[in-house]
């Protein structure tokens, strides 16, 4: 049995050699892993040995040869196949450890240039594992360390690879491969006449990995299944780990992601509650437990069912208080023991943990997405994330009112909030959380009634409250129904042609305006 080895990464080689040496498998290799391994004193064949030709051009051409390629596609049950192997002195190659040039970690480099690039474009390897993997059957191929440890078991207690062990590796070597070349494709075709790099590739080639089956889809009469990125970011809801309860759904998953992108945007305690991808519930607090608390109080109806994230690690007191009510799910970056227990009794609850990014909460940026992608009829619309933030030095207040440090905390808060509601978006906000949201109307004026409706349900008080719209007020009939009910201080976008109008429009009832020169549309 011959094994070819060439690998850029070699963790985890010397060790995988050492194994199917001590299991009489004979080990050809190139250039730097074929050193390695000599060094280590293991009995190696150079690929020039087996080839008779020398590697050439750099080593660009040291595998692209009948001998190994011959070795690789030759069909064992073939006789004419094998007589052609004879007839040219080929051996088979039974075993093929490869992993590419580096090429998506070379061009992740801040200072990688076009030359670097495409030198750590792969051609030999690509080709060798596509010939393993066509030929599965006969050959197995190794594209990833992670892969090492289980064929070495079944060589070791079956004496050989059986045919489902093969074919699942041939299938993750054409991924690998796919992945690869889409890598290089999406690079290439970035760049412009220009020289310039554009963030939107010529073509774009979209690589996610299935993470799971669903029961169904939005609705039960709809197919659906969980995608991850190929390399998902940390702190981002794929890496999540489930602690505990029923199957996620697809509307889970939906929700989930809303309100966890939603929470990671406030650097002290927070929690968020989402129904239907709108937060119903937003507040931020000295402790998980106060901002729970706060964050139900905003329409405690519909926090019925609701999913709910913390940017805290939930600690006793808050599962108790959490547990009081129907949740679907719950996310948070840790669950102490305690709060783990509390929820044992309530085996549904889908109970999320999503570490945070190695250099923790601060680093919230790193699991965003880049660019969002929206579906259309046989196309594709991409965009660059909707990841701007908003300082208190950005505001420009219009009115004659000013706002007190405490209004523009508020301000802030509520415009954050904005960001992660449908449009139209209406929210009104106190002392860090949230009082009403509308959400989701056609119309602005009816965003604000229903935000204003939901507060009385609520039994809440508008009165003095901050408010954010989306987008600008296009008359003053919208900023009127607002601070009718109670609304001191209004943020807004700004830019609407009747900006004056409806800045006269608060400077006659007596409210501060700020201008973010931002608009924040969710569709």
């Amino acid at each position: 049995m011959n094994a070819l080895i060439s690998v850029s990464d070699k963790t985890g080689i010397v060790e995988l050699a050492q194994a199917l040496h001590a299991l009489g498998i004979r080990l050809i290799s190139t250039g730097g892993t074929a050193k390695l391994l000599a060094d280590k004193g293991l009995p190696v064949t150079e690929v020039a040995q087996v080839t008779e030709f020398p590697e050439m051009l750099d080593g660009r051409v040291k595998t692209l040869h009948p001998k190994v390629h011959g070795g690789l596609l030759a069909r064992r049950e073939l006789p004419e196949h094998m007589a052609a192997l004879n007839a040219h002195g080929i051996d088979t190659i039974d075993l093929l450890v490869v992993n590419l040039y580096p090429f998506e970690a070379t061009v992740a480099q801040p200072g990688c240039t076009l030359d670097d690039a495409i030198e750590n474009i792969d051609i030999g390897g690509p080709a060798m594992v596509r010939s393993a993997a066509k030929n599965w059957k006969d050959v197995a191929v190794l594209t990833d360390a992670s892969q090492y440890p289980l064929v070495l078991q079944e060589l070791r207690t079956e004496g050989k690879l059986s045919d489902r062990t093969r074919f699942t590796l041939s299938v993750a070597a054409f991924n690998r491969i796919a992945n690869y070349d889409a890598a290089i494709s999406d690079y290439l075709s970035s760049f412009q006449e220009n020289g310039e790099r554009s963030l939107f590739p010529a073509q774009s080639n979209g690589r996610f990995v299935k993470l799971q089956d669903l029961r169904y889809g939005e609705n039960p009469h709809q197919q659906a299944a969980f995608y991850r990125d190929m390399y998902p970011a940390p702190g981002s809801l794929v890496t999540a780990r489930q602690l505990q309860g029923k199957e996620l759904s697809y509307n889970n998953i939906a929700d989930a992601d809303a309100a966890w992108e939603c929470v990671k945007n406030f650097d002290v305690p927070a929690c968020v509650i989402v129904k239907h991808a709108n937060p119903c519930g937003v507040a931020v607090a000295a402790s998980a437990v106060e901002a729970y608390a706060k964050a139900f109080k905003t329409d405690s109806t519909s926090a019925f069912g609701g999913i709910i994230a913390f940017n805290r690690n939930v600690d006793a007191a808050a599962a108790q208080a959490v547990s009081k009510q129907f949740v679907e799910v719950l996310m948070a970056p840790d669950f102490t023991p305690e709060a783990q227990e509390v929820f044992k009794g309530k085996a549904n609850v889908r109970v999320l943990q999503i570490a945070l990014p190695a250099g923790g909460a601060t680093d919230w940026d790193k699991g965003r997405n880049a660019v969002d992608v929206k579906r259309v009829g046989s196309g594709l619309l991409m965009q660059t994330a909707d990841n701007r933030e908003l300082t208190v030095g950005e505001l420009r207040v219009v009115t004659r009112k000013q706002p007190t440090p405490e209004q523009l905390q508020d301000l802030l808060f509520a415009w954050k909030v904005a960001k992660y509601v449908k449009s139209n978006a209406i929210v009104f906000c106190k002392d860090g959380m949230t009082m009403g949201v509308g959400a989701g109307q056609m119309s602005r004026l009816d965003s604000a009634r229903i935000a204003s409706i939901k507060a009385q349900h609520a039994g809440l008080s508008l009165a003095g409250t901050a408010v954010a719209s989306d987008a600008f007020f296009p008359f003053r009939d919208g900023l009127d129904v607002v601070v009718d009910a109670g609304a001191t201080c209004v943020i807004q976008p700004g830019g609407s042609v009747r900006d004056e109008e409806v800045i006269a429009a608060a400077d006659e009832r007596g409210v501060a305006m700020v201008f973010s020169a931002v608009r924040h549309f969710r569709h």
